[in-house]
């Protein structure tokens, strides 16, 4: 076989092995967030817990692959899994028109809807309302097409503070964050209430974004979610992480 062939031929098996090595999904890089109880968060030991955390090695379980955890944020994780930075995400997603048309979802793992966490007094109708919201999130783009103005935050761990201070009049969070921020001791005696806002833009399918380089894997994902809904695993991750059954 000539010179030239033979590198051919080399050159196109290193590119068939390199997918093959990724289908079988030796590492699988998932995205994640860290401060966002009771979803992902940073436990007293310093390591990566929660509802999701315990979701994504789930799903690399029944995937068999490895899960190589990395920590992200809410405004950069959709650009970043586009760009093939990620594999997946694992970051609680509403699967809005918007970012389908950056990444793929995969099949719900389940169903959200919007929390107005604020003082009685503050209703979203109240002229020049102040709405913590964090960058990046469905509820941060509701907020600025109501015209709100958006205290924006890094993330929902800041939420607290913002109430507490007052720097915001309202915070507007998905329902699993809603439970961490009214049990959060600096908002525990502010009595705020909790009100679901019913608007399409804010509630419906939470699914795990995947990077459009690699659409067989959303596949493989479906699979692995039904898995674990099937064998047990997501309810006891639901029931250790959560106080009601998620749909």
């Amino acid at each position: 076989m000539p010179h030239p062939i033979r590198r051919l031929c080399l050159s196109l098996l290193l590119v068939l092995s390199a997918h093959v090595a990724h289908a079988a999904g030796d590492v699988l890089r998932v995205a994640v967030l860290s401060a966002s109880p009771p979803v992902s968060y940073i436990d007293g030991n310093g390591k990566l817990a929660g509802f999701n955390i315990d979701i994504a090695h789930a799903l690399c379980e029944a995937m068999e692959v490895r899960c190589e955890l990395r920590v992200s944020t809410l405004d950069k994780v959709v650009d970043a899994v586009a760009a093939g930075e990620y594999d997946i995400a694992v970051v609680s997603l509403l699967a809005t028109p918007e970012r389908r048309r950056k990444v793929l979802f995969s099949k719900p793992y389940y169903r959200s809807t919007s929390v107005w966490f604020a003082p009685a007094k503050t209703a979203p109708e109240t002229p020049g309302v102040r709405v913590a919201a964090v960058r990046g999130s469905a509820q941060a783009a509701y907020a600025q097409a109501r015209g709100w103005t958006v205290v924006p935050m890094h993330s929902h761990d800041e939420m607290s503070q913002a109430l507490a201070s007052a720097a915001a009049d309202a915070a507007l969070v998905p329902m699993l964050t809603a439970l961490a921020l009214r049990q959060h001791p600096a908002v525990a005696g502010l009595g705020l209430t909790t009100t679901v806002l019913a608007d399409a833009a804010l509630s419906g399918d939470v699914c795990i974004s995947i990077a459009p380089q690699h659409p067989a894997l959303r596949t493989r994902v479906d699979a692995a979610i039904d898995r674990i809904k099937r064998d047990g695993r997501y309810d006891r991750i639901n029931t250790q992480h959560l106080p009601f059954k998620l749909q």
